[in-house]
């Protein structure tokens, strides 16, 4: 197999070449399609995201087809279609597991972090977490669904129902969270960096009803904004951009600090919650909905070798929707 691997935090991915992984008892291997390049591969990258499993292959949006089955898994064969997401295992042991909030499991690993992703040819993955994909497809376009889609669609619901919905920062979770909001019947309100009309224009052209700067304030007021970048600033600008008992939901897995606000900002039952993860009836429900709600993503695809060009293209912003690479 071929894979980018990441020896250091801070330095370029590097080619290799390395002998076809072999699955465990309760593993598959997959020929990986398409593997979508998500803003947590690159704060593993970067060396926001510490102790990572070095040396590790990156990437957590994967699908392809199984080509081996290891002892123990009675649901997948060869040939199926599948996707990878983030959480690559859990402990099911622990009191969150048991409770059902295995995304917070105490001894949990995550693909393309503390196990081996899939900027690579191959990949060996927890058949338990494995979601089985319908067997046409689009594979390029399919990819964002395993990350973008799935953290978008928990970050949704823990938003709440309301019907005016900000979102910060209009990438790749976004723009797919617009297009299920939309087909909820909701308003959907974009924020982007400053100055950047072209994110703005593409918003629109997925549904939003507003768009302007992260620091603008919407033409009326939000039941609740989500926050996809990962810029701590954006929390009072996004609480003073809620109503009443309005509701702020920070959807990365880093994000710079949080700067100091005035409490009438958090006053009147405005809340700020944070989205850890998924869980697997997550994906359940999402891949149920993304057929009926017509979701189409915007894609990139990139070779595998030019997996450093592609993360550079998401580091500056200059990508519109998702980077997908393709082994």
């Amino acid at each position: 197999m071929h894979a980018m691997v990441l020896e250091n935090p801070g330095e370029p991915l590097r080619l290799v070449e390395r002998p076809d992984p072999v699955p465990a008892t309760g593993e598959v291997r997959i020929a990986i399609h398409a593997c979508g390049v998500c803003r947590t591969d690159l704060h593993v990258v970067d060396g926001e995201l510490t102790n990572p499993k070095l040396p590790i292959i990156p990437g957590h949006e994967i699908v392809g087809r199984i080509e081996a089955v290891g002892d123990g898994v009675p649901t997948l064969a060869p040939g199926m279609r599948v996707g990878v997401p983030w959480l690559g295992r859990t402990c099911g042991r622990c009191e969150f597991c048991r409770s059902g909030r295995e995304n917070l499991c105490d001894q949990p690993l995550f693909t393309g972090y503390t196990r081996d992703g899939g900027y690579a040819t191959q990949v060996v993955a927890d058949a338990r977490y494995t979601f089985r994909l319908p067997d046409q497809g689009d594979d390029v376009a399919t990819a964002p669904l395993l990350c973008a889609g799935l953290i978008g669609w928990r970050s949704l619901r823990i938003a709440g129902d309301g019907k005016k919905i900000g979102l910060y920062g209009f990438g790749a979770a976004a723009h797919i969270i617009a297009q299920v909001a939309r087909w909820q019947g909701r308003d959907v309100f974009a924020f982007t960096r400053t100055g950047d009309l072209a994110a703005q224009d593409f918003a629109r052209r997925i549904g939003a009803c507003w768009a302007g700067a992260s620091d603008d304030m919407p033409p009326e007021k939000l039941d609740c904004a989500i926050i996809y970048a990962p810029v701590g600033s954006l929390v009072p600008a996004a609480l003073a951009a809620v109503r009443k008992g309005g509701r702020v939901v920070c959807a990365g897995i880093h994000m710079s600090d949080i700067p100091s606000f005035p409490y009438e900002l958090l006053w009147e039952e405005r809340e700020i919650v944070s989205v850890a993860n998924l869980t697997r009836h997550d994906g359940e429900e999402f891949f149920s909905i993304v057929p009926k709600a017509g979701i189409r993503t915007e894609t990139v695809p990139y070779p595998l070798v030019r997996a450093n060009e592609a993360l550079a293209d998401l580091r500056s912003g200059r990508l519109r929707g998702a980077a997908v690479l393709v082994p």
